[in-house]
């Protein structure tokens, strides 16, 4: 089930974007302000509807340099034992799949087996692509500003115990009708369903959007 963003939102992210992509390629200083001036635009959308100060959200804009792309956020769904492994995060003490965004230089592969490893302590191999979701229009999930992708995969565990780490206080695997409370802006309910149906039929297509 897909949820509708706030126009505002819609606005503020596409003006946003714009502005960066038209700064990055930009060489002419009237279209520099141009774009300077749509940037303003969109913190003060922003702004205008949350508890953020302008200058803090121009600040965060200001970092964000070349072409304006969605962020990608990775996941390692590992079922053992007809049970699912969760972490529990220390930021809001709620439980999600190890994983976290995307570090350049790393193959998809390689960056999900190291964040299942750095934030649970166990070794996978990974299996398959699970889904690809558009992470701001998820059920349950906050609202963020910059647009994301999130790719779940789904592994096998080859190795390693349990072990929390400085982003995670605990370690466990968990059935699918007894779920601890989840972190909704990392892991849902729906992501974990379509996890077990791909387990259930190894011939599943990768869900998405």
């Amino acid at each position: 089930m897909e949820i509708s963003t706030p126009n505002w939102l819609d606005w503020g992210r596409e003006i946003q974007a714009l502005a960066q992509t038209g700064l990055t390629y930009s060489t002419n200083e009237f279209d520099i302000l141009r774009y300077r001036r749509l940037e303003e635009i969109a913190a003060q959308i922003i702004a205008s509807h949350t508890s953020l100060p302008l200058e803090e959200i121009l600040g965060n804009f200001r970092i964000q340099l070349g072409y304006a792309t969605p962020k990608i956020d990775v996941r390692g769904a590992v079922i053992h034992e007809g049970r699912i492994l969760l972490v529990q995060e220390r930021l809001d003490g709620c439980w999600t799949m190890p994983g976290g965004w995307a570090d350049v230089g790393e193959t998809p592969s390689a960056m999900v087996r190291r964040e299942v490893q750095e934030e649970s302590g166990y070794q996978v191999r990974v299996e398959k692509l699970v889904a690809v979701y558009d992470a701001n229009r998820l059920p349950g999930v906050r609202l963020e500003f910059f647009h994301a992708y999130k790719l779940i995969f789904l592994c096998t565990l080859t190795g390693g115990e349990a072990r929390p780490s400085n982003e995670t206080s605990a370690v466990d695997f968990f059935d699918l009708n007894q779920l601890p409370q989840l972190s909704a802006s990392r892991t849902n309910r729906q992501m974990l369903e379509e996890v077990f149906a791909h387990r259930a039929d190894p011939g599943r297509p990768a869900a998405f959007d």
